[in-house]
């Protein structure tokens, strides 16, 4: 594993992920949903397969089974307890509800520090094999996207101008560059703690699929809605199957 090919990947993962959103914003609103659509769809089987395939049969190879499914389930805990204390809530009554227009602050804050871990997630993997660092950078690409394009125009809706939405935006993804690149450099001092990252990670994936975006698809419940979705679902999966085991 070369600096340039983690490099690459870093680049790729954090400021493509960035540039394609933001091309995506040049699109007219029936056409934007519609791709956006596809790309969440994908990015779900996407997540699922990297998990499941991937970093969590990788886990286990450095690490007894038991360990590797215990730091899954602290992931997942861990991971829903941050987003209830990061997002910004409202509760005019017994209800509390979600307030949509999330400060500016809190949701880069947030932002930031999702790519400080997706950058040493794309690093570590890139240290057990080239496949699983492939997939890990496919996974991080697919999910990015939708969520790069849903980040940006919360930024706009909070009343930013589009260049300096995408300013800030590029500053948060940087992190991923940065940390990643630490990573790289400390990669004799981490290598003890990777099944932990990737057991982390396989939570972070699953989270993101299963407690984000299905239920994000489940707003579109008819019968063409659903075909499509399953269909794109399945080609993520096949995505990751073929980078994993195609050689």
């Amino acid at each position: 594993m070369g600096l340039s090919t983690v490099f690459v990947a870093l680049f790729v993962a954090s400021v493509g992920s960035l540039l394609i959103a933001s091309s995506m914003l040049l699109m007219n609103d029936k056409h934007l949903d519609k791709l956006s659509g596809y790309f969440l769809y994908t990015a779900s089987g996407i997540l699922l397969g990297a998990a499941f395939l991937g970093m969590i049969p990788k886990a286990v190879e450095m690490l007894e089974v038991q360990k590797v499914t215990a730091f899954i389930l602290i992931g997942i805990l861990v991971l829903f307890t941050l987003e209830k204390f990061v997002l910004w809530r409202k509760c005019p009554d017994e209800n509390c509800e979600r307030n949509v227009d999330a400060s500016t602050a809190v949701a880069l804050v947030g932002d930031a520090f999702h790519h400080v871990i997706d950058g040493v997630v794309v690093t570590s993997s890139f240290l057990i094999s080239t496949e699983v660092g492939i997939t890990v950078t496919l996974s991080i690409i697919f999910h990015e996207v939708p969520k790069g394009l849903g980040d940006l125009s919360i930024l706009i809706r909070n009343g930013l101008t589009r260049k300096k939405a995408f300013w800030y935006k590029t500053f948060t993804v940087s992190m991923a560059m940065i940390f990643g690149l630490i990573a790289y450099f400390l990669s004799e001092s981490i290598k003890t703690i990777i099944p932990y990252v990737l057991s982390f990670s396989a939570a972070s994936f699953l989270y993101l699929s299963l407690a984000e975006l299905i239920p994000e698809m489940h707003k579109k419940s008819t019968l063409k809605d659903s075909v499509t979705q399953i269909s794109f679902i399945l080609i993520g999966v096949l995505i990751i199957y073929l980078s994993l085991f195609l050689k």
